[in-house]
């Protein structure tokens, strides 16, 4: 495992007591860091959570490249792991072409057999105020199998990704301009270096698109047959300023006669709208295949590129749950799009430190700066309302109107809503 931020973890009793050095009893469960020798239960405990078969020798030796030093935490019923998570070192770009650093929250589980015990509880207790107390990554974010779960841990819906089913052949509209440059399918080998160049170029101008070291690249890109869902090996289609990873499933018993393959689009990233309108027009070409499918960006062009968008498949469906750690440190590290100086009544139970008042003003350049004030509040929101908000994907003004966020001063939530909007919706298809 390599050696990262969070070597020391916080427990909870009751309420926050000290740091761990042991572990530390709640009811008959116990919390501690994992070791890299565990990394086998773990693996054997996501399987069963996640109604998985048992892990392959190759899926727990990348878990135990993955998972850093300190930062995975387990609960114990005497000597059996009933729950772990993990933090993983991630960056994401924020408003304002600002690509910073957070906490992946990854690969919670608990036993089935263990559920609704407390031991989430200690699990997200022992990593926000582990992080707020280390003074490490300003906010949280993560994948939620079920909606409802982290809310109530201060998580709020940041974005959201539109799956989609477009038939073979789909057209486009006309006036469309296509690259004259060539798209070459490659091995993974050959690809690998071209396609990470690319994504580091685009990595800046796209808002919720997440950085990627090479472990990152080395989880995104393992291939094993039992994560395929019987679909062929990863394959990849690559053009000088973009890329398409892929896979085919034969057989979709729904198409009736005649080509009934599935594609499924890992991912599409491009850097021109050239190279971008060219692989959608490659895939949607393939000999063979009655169906494209995958998940994109909600502002992705393609449906708007499309003749007849209104024949294929769309779903909106939520992406990044963020969380704020540290009101002060997470707001500053973004741009915002307007002047503003508003004032936030905060509540978070949760994190009590970030309870209260706090004035955040940013500047003609997008610049802000946060502090404690007594000054009367111009909104009342919770915590998981400022992280739904944060990376300008959801509106203050939407929340205002459900009730949830509670405008104080006339005009003060249509200036806020503004400000935090993002250059575009986040772009936050990849799960970790």
């Amino acid at each position: 495992m390599s050696q990262r931020p969070g070597e020391s973890l916080n427990a909870w009793r009751g309420v926050l007591r000290r740091r761990i050095k042991g572990p530390v009893e709640i009811a008959e469960l116990t919390i501690r860091t994992l070791t890299a020798d565990e990394a086998l239960p773990y693996d054997d405990l996501l399987s069963v959570a996640f109604l998985n078969d048992n892990p392959s020798a190759e899926r727990v030796a990348g878990l135990r490249a993955h998972v850093e030093q300190g930062r995975a935490v387990g609960v114990f019923d005497g000597d059996r792991l009933v729950g772990g998570g993990i933090i993983l070192s991630r960056s994401i770009t924020l408003p304002g072409a600002q690509v910073v650093p957070f906490a992946g929250v990854s690969a919670i589980a608990v036993a089935p057999d263990h559920r609704r015990r407390g031991a989430l509880t200690m699990m997200m207790r022992a990593q926000l105020h582990g992080l707020h107390e280390q003074g490490a990554e300003p906010f949280a974010a993560l994948w939620a199998a079920e909606s409802r779960i982290y809310r109530r841990f201060g998580y709020g819906e940041a974005s959201e990704y539109t799956g989609y089913e477009i038939s073979k052949g789909a057209e486009f509209r006309p006036g469309i301009e296509l690259s004259k440059d060539p798209v070459r399918e490659l091995s993974l080998e050959q690809a690998r270096p071209l396609i990470e160049a690319i994504y580091a170029k685009t990595l800046p101008n796209r808002v919720g698109r997440l950085g990627r070291a090479s472990l990152d690249w080395d989880e995104l890109l393992r291939d094993e047959a039992a994560d395929r869902g019987g679909m062929t090996s990863r394959r990849f289609a690559v053009h000088p300023e973009g890329y398409a990873a892929y896979r085919v499933g034969h057989g979709r018993g729904d198409q009736g006669p005649g080509p009934s393959a599935e594609l499924a689009v890992q991912e599409l990233v491009a850097t021109t709208p050239q190279a971008h309108a060219l692989l959608w027009r490659y895939l949607l070409d393939m000999d063979l295949v009655a169906v494209i499918t995958g998940r994109i960006g909600p502002d992705d062009p393609v449906r708007q590129m499309l003749a007849e968008p209104m024949t294929e498949r769309w779903r909106r469906d939520p992406a990044l749950w963020v969380r704020i750690v540290d009101v002060d440190r997470a707001l500053v590290a973004r741009r915002y799009t307007t002047t503003l100086d508003v004032v936030f009544e905060v509540t978070d139970e949760f994190c009590p430190w970030n309870a209260g008042r706090w004035r955040l003003r940013a500047d003609a350049a997008g610049l802000a700066e946060v502090s404690r004030t007594e000054d009367a509040p111009d909104i009342a929101l919770d915590i998981l309302d400022l992280g739904a908000v944060f990376l300008g994907g959801t509106r203050l003004n939407t929340l205002a109107m459900t009730g949830r966020v509670r405008e104080l001063t006339d005009g003060a939530v249509r200036r806020a809503s503004a400000a935090f909007l993002g250059e575009n919706e986040p772009d936050t298809t990849e799960i970790f």
